[in-house]
Formats: structure tokens, sequence, C-alpha cells
């Protein structure tokens, strides 16, 4: 897959140094994924939501944080949307970012 916006995720573990591992772990995975549907999502990471319009929410070190991607299966690319704390996320709507 291809992955749009990488920038993002460097910028917000600048801020939280702790999130660096996992979303780089998750990057990884991510850019080596063939996702070709939701399915295909939740197989690789069976804890992530599901959402209107092929948004998924990932869970990210142990749900201290959250990743919002939409992701265009026909294209094989993942658009970064959001990355925040589990608290900042809660005040957001995951949909409409």
């Amino acid at each position: 897959m291809h992955i749009i916006t990488f920038k993002r995720l460097s910028v917000f573990w600048d801020v939280h140094p702790d999130a660096e591992q996992p979303l780089r772990a998750w990057f990884h995975h991510a850019r080596r994924a063939a996702w070709r549907t939701p399915a295909d999502v939740k197989q690789d990471f069976a804890g992530a939501s599901i959402i209107a319009d092929n948004w998924v929410v990932f869970n990210i070190k142990g749900n201290t944080y959250r990743l919002v991607v939409k992701i265009e299966y026909r294209l094989g690319r993942i658009y970064i949307r959001y990355v925040g704390t589990h608290r900042a996320y809660d005040e957001i709507d995951a949909t409409t970012i």
C-alpha cells in the first residue's frame, strides 16, 4: 500500500516519543500489505474499527493513541487523516476529518 502523509506520524511522535515505535511498526506493516477489502485490514489488525466510507481507526500502543486513515482499496492508497491521543480522538468526528 502507498501511504500518503507519513509526516503526520513523525510530527506526532516528536511530541509523543513513546508513540514512535508503535507507529513505525504500523507503517511498515501497512506499507507491505495488499489490502483489497476492509476484511483484509481486520485480518491483520483485529482491533481496528472500520467506519463509514472506507475509514479505519487503528488503536496504537495499547489504545493509548488513535490513528485514523482513509483507504482507497482500488488504488492501493492509505491517507493518514488523524493521529492523536485517545482522549483527543473522543473529541472529534472521525468521519469528517
